[in-house]
């Protein structure tokens, strides 16, 4: 065996996990990847030296964990609109675009899952890259970041967090214990984010589709919880409340039934739908990520990630033409596929959606 194949055969299975690591730190899917990329370069070059003191996984994360704190001292933090001030006013008043801010970016499930996870592997990888824990993130120090990760996400003993970050384990302790209170106080409690179980979840969610699709406010304000927030990255301006919602749904999002076309997928542990938006020649075109939180009283967070170039990560091609089939892109290969893209209201029984993930 080469080097090259050894250094290959020990290192690759802790691709897919590195890629979660990086995202929780970055909060960006593009640039975890290409810190992923840095890590196994840099861990190339220095695998003739490596002499096995630590696995190989605990080396990787070390080099990875690295590589990140200098990039978040290069670059900063990512939030999401509601991490920058307060909700908007006025739902029928122009938002305000912010393209230069580096906004927190959605993760492709796909992107993270392995076929060889357990439930409690897949549960806990989600846990740790939904939205509202990677913005919550974002608010830490770099190091407080990799200190919480690392611990309370990937559960290494403290002072194995210490060897790596080069500091004591009473500073680990010290640092973590203040990461979670400031944690504690961006995260949502765990009760208000309970999903509903797996068959009211699948019914809401082909709800919202329909409702979506049909330009119907009032049925998707139906499935709204009253204290429901709406957030579109790039825009600066976001909403919090149901009638606040409604009024922006009404006034600046839909227009004619027909409009947008949704696909299924899962983006950060939680459903999510890739949106494609109907020209004036009747092509459906890439127009960006919805991403939801529901809990077992409603949609409580409704991500709209705007930008077509998105889709892409999530194996989606840039547009629909008439009579396109949309694939079901969902981890369930046997999902069948949606129906033609084809203008007009439709129904549930059009969706047929695919299984979401269990």
């Amino acid at each position: 065996m080469t080097a090259s194949e050894d250094f290959a055969s020990l290192t690759s299975q802790f691709r897919r996990e590195l890629l979660a690591h990086c995202y929780r730190m970055l909060g960006s899917a593009d640039e975890a990847e290409d810190l992923v990329q840095e890590t196994y370069l840099r861990a190339w070059r220095a695998y003739q030296g490596f002499e096995g003191r630590s696995s190989v996984r605990t080396w990787l994360y070390r080099i990875a964990t690295n590589a990140c704190l200098t990039a978040i001292e290069r670059r900063g933090r990512r939030p999401l609109p509601s991490g920058l001030g307060g909700p908007g006013a006025d739902p029928a008043a122009p938002v305000a675009a912010a393209p230069e801010v580096p906004w927190l970016q959605p993760i492709p499930d796909a992107l993270l899952a392995s076929p060889y996870d357990g439930p409690a592997e897949v549960a806990a990888s989600r846990a740790g890259i939904r939205l509202a824990m990677v913005a919550a993130l974002q608010y830490l120090s770099a190091r407080q970041r990799a200190m919480l990760i690392l611990r309370d996400v990937l559960d290494w003993p403290a002072a194995e967090v210490a060897a790596m970050l080069g500091t004591t384990t009473t500073a680990v302790n010290s640092g973590l214990r203040r990461a979670r209170a400031q944690l504690a106080r961006a995260l949502p409690e765990e009760d208000d984010v309970a999903e509903p179980a797996e068959p009211e979840l699948r019914a809401l969610l082909d709800r919202f589709a329909v409702a979506f699709e049909n330009g119907d406010v009032t049925a998707l304000t139906a499935l709204l919880r009253e204290d429901v927030a709406l957030e579109m990255p790039p825009m600066l301006t976001w909403f919090a409340g149901r009638e606040d919602v409604r009024r922006f749904l009404t006034s600046k999002l839909f227009g004619t039934p027909g409009q947008f076309r949704l696909v299924p997928t899962m983006a950060n542990g939680q459903p999510a739908f890739a949106a494609y938006e109907r020209g004036p020649d009747g092509v459906y075109r890439a127009h960006g990520a919805l991403v939801l939180t529901v809990t077992a009283a409603g949609v409580a967070r409704i991500v709209i990630f705007l930008g077509p170039g998105l889709l892409g990560a999530f194996g989606l091609p840039p547009e629909y033409g008439r009579g396109a089939v949309r694939p079901a892109l969902a981890p369930d290969p046997a999902a069948a596929p949606r129906p033609a893209a084809t203008p007009g209201p439709v129904t549930a029984r059009d969706l047929a959606v695919p299984s979401w993930p269990r």
